[in-house]
């Protein structure tokens, strides 16, 4: 490892893993001390420059990051992640094996991605149907996205919104409603144009 890596008490790291300078592994969040979560990252990680992991994830082997990566706190990530530069993924978040995350999405509370999910660059991910209101944090609930879904660059994910097995969702649309499995959705607000089986 290099200098000027942080790694907070409670972190377990699996061998091999390779972490960049000012790389931040278990930082306590809010009303909790350093050392209070434990944190796991599997072997063979390589969390780059500028990434920092909050405490209390639970991180599967092979785990990659880009530069500047956020993770928060209490995640469960599954086997062969990788989540590119610039990443923000929130706390209470489920990622299954094998998830690709491209530079600049984010990723709320809440929300799960299944295994072999591909989410293309800045894809935006919602959780709060009606924001800034009176009881908005208690009823978050973040998009659900099966396995094997592909989602395209800048498309924007609304709260709850589930999308199916091996749908993929075309660069730009506003994904409004639920997309069936292996369904193809373009626009805004996104529409089923074909089926990936075509």
């Amino acid at each position: 490892m290099e200098a000027l890596v942080h790694i907070h008490p409670n972190v377990h790291l699996g061998f091999g893993a390779e972490l960049s300078a000012y790389v931040i592994v278990g930082v306590p969040p809010r009303a909790h001390l350093s050392g209070d979560l434990e944190t796991r990252i599997g072997e063979g990680a390589v969390i780059r420059s500028h990434t920092v992991i909050y405490a209390g994830n639970i991180i599967g082997k092979h785990f990659q990051t880009g530069h500047g990566v956020l993770i928060r706190e209490l995640n469960d990530i599954g086997d062969e992640v990788s989540v590119g530069s610039h990443t923000v993924i929130e706390h209470h978040v489920r990622l299954g094996e094998g998830v690709r995350i491209h530079t600049n999405a984010f990723i709320p509370e809440f929300s799960i991605l299944e295994p072999g999910v591909w989410i293309g660059p800045n894809v935006v991910f919602t959780n709060a149907r009606y924001p800034n209101r009176p009881g908005t944090k208690a009823s978050l609930r973040g998009p659900h996205v099966l396995q094997g879904a592909r989602i395209g660059a800048n498309a924007t994910i609304l709260p709850g919104v589930v999308i199916g097995c091996n749908a993929l969702i075309g660069a730009g649309a506003v994904v409004i409603h639920d997309v069936p499995d292996e369904a193809i959705v373009v626009g805004n607000p996104a529409r089923i144009i074909g089926q990936v089986t075509d």
